[in-house]
């Protein structure tokens, strides 16, 4: 008897199926869900991308069945395993506490349909419809140098590159290297083209020089798999060259915060603000300015919606997801005698 079956019916599937209907139903849920199709839901997804981590992991899930969600995010009371781990979690759990992010969604997604589908995306993303391989020389010293602006220089030396994993590719028994990309938003929004110098071994095993150039789609998300076939180390058991694989990571912005096609700008305001109004200029993505001005005392869970000024849509970039602008207030923590009475006189 489970404690609870969220988790499974995020899933639908039942709490004692197995490790392939588990799988299946993961793989179902979420596809349908998945932030770039037509039923995309991004809090939903984000929710079957946790249920699945949790259940896909033995220890975790017996966590679950037994206490509940809570216990099996690392943040129940001890009674599991003997001991507690830090933050209240359970030792041997991950560390205990930690938030699922959508990032976290997004890397499971990739993990599960690149070791499925033999590093191909779902979703059929490719550049300019020629894919691409990087072979497996990368424990032999290739290196990334970014020759455009705005890109991290953090691709040398790729074996201990963040995120960087291979698997084999059944059919045509060659790697995949995958690697995440990190980009920024504004380059999402634009679509900008983005170039690379690599060394790769040659078939005599001499390094050679090699540009590889990467062309972004306006619209395109966390997740986003582009794949480059015959591109990297030549391979001498094959006769051919490996393949890489970039996966589009999302740079935090100073000021915006992605949510599916929307973007969320968090305005400060005084408590003076707040309450007699204010004029304040906000930043679009695309460098231009809002100007917005109250003259009302602003509630805490407002916000202001701005169609048309959030990230373009992938299949579709003449249209455009909304801006919508929250209001962080800022509350004094203590007031001195004068200012209760100042508040209570006015009051």
């Amino acid at each position: 008897m489970v404690k609870e079956t969220k988790l499974y019916d995020l899933l639908g599937v039942s709490p004692n199926c197995n490790d392939a209907e588990l799988k299946k139903g993961y793989r179902k849920a979420a596809l349908k869900y998945h932030p770039d199709k037509p039923t995309g839901d991004t809090e939903k997804f984000k929710e079957i991308s946790e249920a699945f981590e949790i259940l896909n992991d033995p220890n975790k899930r017996e966590v679950y069945d037994k206490y509940g969600l809570e216990a099996a995010r690392g943040n129940g009371p001890a009674g599991f395993g003997g001991q507690a781990g830090a933050g209240g979690g359970f030792s041997g759990f991950g560390g205990g506490g930690h938030a699922f992010s959508q990032e976290d969604a997004f890397n499971i997604f990739s993990q599960f349909f690149g070791n499925s589908a033999g590093g191909a995306s779902p979703f059929g993303f490719s550049s300019g419809g020629d894919e691409f391989g990087f072979g497996g020389g990368f424990p032999g010293g290739a290196s990334f140098h970014s020759t455009s602006t705005g890109m991290p220089g953090g691709f040398s030396g790729m074996p201990g590159a963040s995120g960087m994993h291979s698997h084999s590719h059944a059919q045509q028994e060659e790697k995949v290297v995958q690697v995440n990309l990190p980009v920024s938003l504004e380059d999402l929004y634009a679509g900008k083209r983005k170039s690379f110098k690599i060394t790769r071994k040659g078939p005599s095993g001499i390094p050679e020089k090699k540009q590889i150039d990467i062309q972004l789609r306006p619209g395109w998300k966390a997740g986003t798999k582009i794949t480059y076939k015959n591109e990297g180390d030549y391979n001498p058991s094959t006769g051919g060259r490996q393949t890489l694989q970039f996966i589009i990571q999302e740079k935090m912005h100073d000021f915006l915060k992605r949510d599916g096609n929307d973007l969320t700008y968090t305005l400060p305001l005084s408590f003076k603000e707040s309450l007699l109004g204010f004029s304040k200029t906000v930043h679009t993505i695309d460098g231009r300015q809002i100007f917005i001005s109250k003259t009302q005392p602003v509630q805490p869970s407002e916000e202001s919606r701005y169609p048309g000024q959030g990230m373009p849509l992938s299949k579709n970039p003449s249209e455009r997801g909304d801006l919508i602008v929250k209001y962080k207030i800022d509350y004094p923590i203590t007031l001195s005698e004068q200012q209760k009475l100042a508040i209570a006189g006015n009051f």
